[in-house]
């Protein structure tokens, strides 16, 4: 744009807003009206979409939206990943229920605390959390008349200064010397999550998992919606579930096997696959789900 403004609009292909902001990656959005709303990379946004747009609206004027357009991947040509995945009838099925989702790329930090906080949590739940945590610890940020006070996701900084008991007192229970041990690693420089994505996948995964909660499934999303790693493939239980009644006849294969199965199988673009198997599986409805099982 030549000059800033508060309101932009892009022409998109095979975009599902809603799909992309509640599917489970990311935790901060919360439906309104016709659109959605959350705060990225410190701004207040309001996202709306319909055939072919995208549009977004900012409570402060924008000289520079790449730090919007980066995180909600609107340049990345669905049909391509696709088709580099194999013909297989559940992903195909996938694919036709959930076409337009979109991996979003999310700020390594806030993904890193956000998936810590997850554990053993339904999403709501972890909605419920991570409001609490950025309403007492993030920063406040601008946002347009009438609309709710909207606060930053907190530092790495800010956090590894409070004991662990405040972060208790917010309910998160035996997540909270996780979230602590993360952030002062961040912040005291042990772990550098710039420098994640420069690293082999095998590196970086074994390097988050040195931090004290986060096991394969927790540093697979990290590298996936954080740091780019497309082949990066999480496994929870609704995944398993997908790998195992589509392509094990059903067994109970290990969660290891499953994803040495999947970076073989789905190839460069495993995470978009990953996520697309998740989505579906969440949310057939029950009666499908023990029909196809």
């Amino acid at each position: 744009m030549s000059r800033a403004g508060h309101c932009r609009v892009w022409p998109v292909q095979d975009y599902d807003l809603a799909s992309t902001l509640s599917c489970g990656q990311a935790f901060r959005w919360v439906p309104d009206r016709d659109g959605w709303v959350g705060v990225v990379r410190g701004r207040w946004v309001r996202l709306s979409a319909g055939n072919g747009w995208v549009q977004a609206r900012t409570a402060v004027p924008q000289r520079d939206w790449r730090w919007l357009t980066d995180y909600l991947q609107l340049e990345v040509n669905l049909a391509e990943i696709s088709a580099s995945w194999p013909q297989d009838p559940p992903l195909r099925a996938a694919w036709a229920a959930c076409r337009g989702l979109r991996l979003l790329r999310q700020d390594p930090w806030e993904c890193l605390a956000s998936f810590l906080l997850s554990a053993c949590k339904a999403i709501p739940q972890i909605q419920a959390l991570i409001a609490r945590l950025c309403a007492c610890y993030g920063e406040a940020v601008p946002v347009p008349p009438g609309q709710s006070a909207a606060w930053s996701f907190p530092s790495p900084e800010r956090l590894a200064t409070l004991p662990e008991s405040s972060l208790r007192r917010l309910g998160m229970g035996f997540r909270a010397p996780h979230l602590l041990a993360a952030a002062r690693a961040v912040a005291d420089g042990q772990l550098d999550l710039a420098r994640l994505p420069r690293l082999p996948l095998a590196k970086a995964r074994e390097r988050l998992m040195q931090l004290p909660g986060v096991g394969p499934k927790i540093a697979d999303c990290v590298l996936l919606f954080g740091c780019g790693f497309q082949r990066a493939f999480p496994v929870d239980v609704w995944v398993a579930r997908a790998l195992r009644e589509s392509y094990f006849g059903g067994r109970r294969v290990p969660a290891g096997r499953l994803r040495e199965f999947a970076d073989a199988h789905f190839g460069p673009h495993a995470g978009y696959a990953q996520q697309y198997l998740f989505h579906h599986v969440r949310t057939m409805p029950a009666a499908q789900r023990r029909l196809s099982a």
